[in-house]
């Protein structure tokens, strides 16, 4: 089920709030604001694709604290910066704590548009890569340890005949081990079993070559 994105907005300006409110929801996007970047981090659950509208000068946590806050509990939401009173250093230090825009108020409501959208296209891309190597995962944490110590033999390029004499057991072993290990994997092909194993390792280049891995026999049984 696609999640649907959010627009986080942590700004104590409500006029401001309000406004960005009203524009985002008129492009379709959910909205949830806060008021300081403490009750951001301590409300903020990672339930799908988002960003992150944030003004630098608050009174409790500055835009830039909470984004140091932010990186210390490894959440990497797409940030764009807002602020009525910006200077290059600020501008430069924002950046270099991950945001992606930085906006001097006021700004046009179609920059805004564009760069809260290039945000949630940036996360969602993040989403869809971990929710990728997540299922290979469980493909790959099914397998007996038997069934890995084939399947690795079979990556590296060896015959059914050299994996038998690497593990000292008969060709047919190695052929029930390694039918096995393709059923529950859902692959048929040496070519396959790579596209699968590189998509757990670099989930982000397998994107574009996911029909191994989404195959429909996604909810067949794994144990059989």
């Amino acid at each position: 089920m696609k999640r649907e994105p959010t627009v986080f907005i942590v700004d104590d300006d409500e006029p401001i709030v309000r406004s960005l409110t009203d524009v985002i929801q008129l492009i379709g996007l959910k909205v949830k604001s806060f008021s300081s970047g403490s009750q951001f981090l301590k409300s903020y659950k990672p339930n799908g694709p988002a960003c992150l509208i944030l003004d630098v000068i608050m009174p409790d946590m500055s835009g830039l604290e909470l984004q140091k806050h932010m990186a210390a509990a490894g959440i990497t939401l797409p940030t764009i910066i807002i602020s009525g009173h910006s200077d290059v250093r600020t501008a430069v230090e924002a950046m270099k704590l991950g945001a992606i825009e930085f906006l001097e108020k006021p700004f046009r409501i179609q920059e805004l548009c564009d760069n809260i959208q290039k945000a949630i296209r940036l996360d969602e891309e993040k989403w869809r890569v971990r929710e990728l190597k997540n299922k290979v995962d469980r493909r790959l944490e099914n397998l007996t340890p038997a069934e890995q110590e084939v399947m690795d033999l079979v990556v590296a390029g060896k015959t059914n005949k050299m994996i038998a004499a690497d593990l000292d057991l008969s060709i047919r072993a190695v052929e029930d081990r390694r039918a096995r290990m393709m059923r529950k994997l859902r692959v048929k092909s040496r070519a396959e079993l790579l596209e699968l194993i590189m998509a757990a390792q670099f989930p982000s280049n397998a994107l574009s070559t996911t029909n191994t891995i989404s195959s429909p026999a996604e909810t067949t049984n794994l144990t059989k």
